[in-house]
């Protein structure tokens, strides 16, 4: 029998985590971390980490576990997952997954195997050097050729998603575009996705940065730096973390690497919603028309009909 799981989802700065937490208490629930970036130990301010006082006594699984020299892929997620998962569930608990990684979710969610891709050197290498002569645009390009919605979801920055999107739509071409509501054979998920108005969404995500900034954020970068984490670290790729990193360089000014962080932000805001809109199951709140009274009546209402 599959393991009925909860699932709570949105993009960066619609309100997830206090909900979450009314949610986890109402269902007698434990929450799993699904923030690629909240993984790292350290690395709190700007990955709005939740913090202990904040979390009224609910414990939280995959937070802080990861040194952040060191890379995490979405297979160890899902292995780790699997056992906070059987965890709770021996303890009589109902596990709640909470956060805005797609590809994370998605492993737990849907029955696409990006685990057992083996790990090709050559065609790594191959695509290493795309990357050199043509540079992220040259590897988006290619897939786009291959997988045009896939490419949606990814930044097109970012090499390294790119390669690794490329590895899977090589190796498993009919698995990576299989679409986005294949069953997994462990588990049944309940998928509650949160919005608000764009415009709403878009100044609570700024007012979230000039948050993080007066807390002390250029300060943790700074301490992280110098412990020497650079920009080559995946933990360093964070927004945020990369943004300011560039301005200890002497790339941007003070003013411009907030703006950076505000604007990269509100960005992968909107891909989270494009790569969840294809979500069929997907049950759907507009917090800017509902009180988190009503939102929580509705999760709650959604859960019990998926029981």
């Amino acid at each position: 029998m599959k393991k009925k799981i909860l699932i709570l989802t949105g993009p960066t700065g619609v309100g997830k985590s206090h909900l979450s937490i009314d949610l986890a208490k109402a269902l007698n629930g434990e929450i799993i971390s699904a923030d690629s970036m909240q993984i790292y130990k350290d690395f709190d301010i700007g990955t709005g980490k939740i913090k202990l006082d904040e979390t009224d006594g609910i414990h939280h699984y995959g937070l802080s576990h990861v040194d952040p020299f060191a890379e995490y892929s979405v297979a160890e997620f899902s292995k780790d997952v699997a056992s906070y998962i059987e965890k709770i569930e021996k303890e009589g608990k109902l596990p709640i997954l909470v956060g805005g990684t797609g590809l994370y979710l998605h492993s737990i969610m849907c029955q696409l195997d990006f685990f057992k891709t083996k790990k090709d050197q050559s065609l790594r290498q191959n695509l290493e050097k795309i990357y050199e002569t043509k540079g992220s645009q040259g590897l988006a390009d290619l897939l786009k050729e291959l997988n045009p919605l896939k490419l949606e979801s990814l930044d097109k920055k970012n090499p390294q998603r790119l390669m690794r999107a490329l590895e899977i739509e090589i190796q498993n071409p009919k698995q990576a575009s299989a679409g986005l509501n294949v069953e997994s054979l462990f588990y049944d998920p309940c998928l509650i996705i949160l919005d608000r108005n764009r415009e709403e969404l878009y100044e609570r995500i700024n007012q979230r940065v000039d948050g993080m900034v007066q807390e002390g954020l250029f300060d943790e970068v700074k301490a992280l730096t110098d412990r020497g984490l650079n920009n080559k670290n995946q933990a360093m790729k964070a927004i945020g973390y990369k943004e300011i990193y560039q301005y200890f360089l002497g790339h941007t000014s003070y003013e411009e690497t907030i703006d950076l962080i505000k604007r990269n932000s509100r960005r992968y805001a909107k891909r989270q919603l494009t790569w969840f809109r294809r979500y069929e199951n997907g049950f759907w709140l507009n917090l800017s028309n509902l009180s988190q009274g009503d939102a929580l009546d509705q999760i709650i209402s959604h859960w019990r009909e998926h029981e």
